[in-house]
């Protein structure tokens, strides 16, 4: 009779989630890393018929390398992808979707529609529409601003868009806009050439509080005064802090959640171990944090 009831569990196919995203190049994809590490460690303990393959990369080339390598040698069965960016990542991830391989995609879509089966990330456009809310509240007689961008991917596309509707008609304008890449070194290169080459400058949209650090790092190396306010955003806590003890430069911040990471991996093993519905889009709003609600956002422990 053991021996009966023991034939299924020895039976059980063992399923294959990989997991690809970018090594920990700033803060926020620190936390991203943190979140999908403590995620697998968690999940293959509660699911003993999943396996996990968690690869990082340093760029994008790197990161096709690592897919490639999961579906010759491991066989996956579903991929979770956070893309480096947006368009080299796009042949290589379709070609594991018509393969029959599951796909997840998080935070950079890819550059064509449809090639995923769940997309998981933060509300984009509306985090670019609230930063961009923000700044007409806190500009009301206008002013010249500069915008740092992310790194070259359809978000950052729809963040800038969506800040861009935002203020439209308000009198802010906006001066420069270079891609920051949301790294603290390459953000603050880019802000000294700002200052170098505006003498006026009201206020920054860093887009990201990684950028952020960079840009208010430029201002202060120049001793430049004219500057009100840098606005970041994705809630690193070094930021929210800043928000909380009402620092002038640091007046809000905008949510953009790394443990985004943990809810797709989570959706995607539960899709491979159930019959529960898991298609479709998981879409994590934006919420703006000022010194009335930081507390609520502060997290001391937080690798981000």
């Amino acid at each position: 009779m053991a021996a009966v009831l023991a034939a299924p569990a020895l039976a059980q196919e063992t399923m294959v989630i990989g997991v690809s995203i970018p090594a920990a190049t700033h803060g926020w994809a620190g936390g991203m890393n943190y979140f999908a590490q403590t995620t697998v460690d968690r999940l293959e303990e509660t699911y003993p018929q999943l396996d996990f393959v968690l690869a990082t990369a340093s760029d994008p080339a790197r990161q096709v390398n690592d897919i490639e390598d999961m579906m010759a040698t491991r066989g996956i069965d579903a991929l979770v992808v956070l893309p480096f960016e947006s368009e080299p990542l796009t042949g290589p991830v379709m070609a594991v979707s018509e393969a029959g391989v599951w796909v997840t995609v998080v935070d950079r879509g890819l550059a064509v529609e449809g090639i995923e089966d769940l997309y998981v990330a933060g509300n984009n456009p509306d985090f670019g529409r609230v930063s961009g809310e923000y700044m007409v509240s806190a500009m009301p007689d206008g002013g010249q601003i500069v915008v740092l961008r992310g790194i070259p991917t359809t978000i950052d596309n729809e963040r800038v868009e969506g800040f861009q509707a935002a203020i439209e008609g308000s009198g802010i304008e906006i001066i420069g806009m270079e891609h920051g890449n949301w790294n603290r070194d390459t953000s603050f290169t880019v802000m000294q050439d700002f200052l170098s080459r505006h003498p006026q400058i009201d206020a920054v949209w860093a887009s990201d509080d990684d950028m952020a650090v960079g840009v208010l790092a430029a201002i202060e190396a120049a001793g430049r005064s004219d500057i009100q306010f840098v606005l970041g955003g994705a809630g690193m806590k070094e930021m929210i802090q800043r928000v909380m003890e009402g620092d002038t430069m640091i007046p809000a911040d905008v949510t953009y959640p790394p443990s985004m990471i943990a809810t797709a991996i989570e959706l995607t093993a539960v899709g491979l171990v159930s019959s529960a519905p898991v298609s479709g889009e998981f879409i994590i709003g934006s919420v703006l944090v000022t010194q009335d609600n930081a507390e609520d956002f502060y997290y001391p422990d937080s690798p981000f």
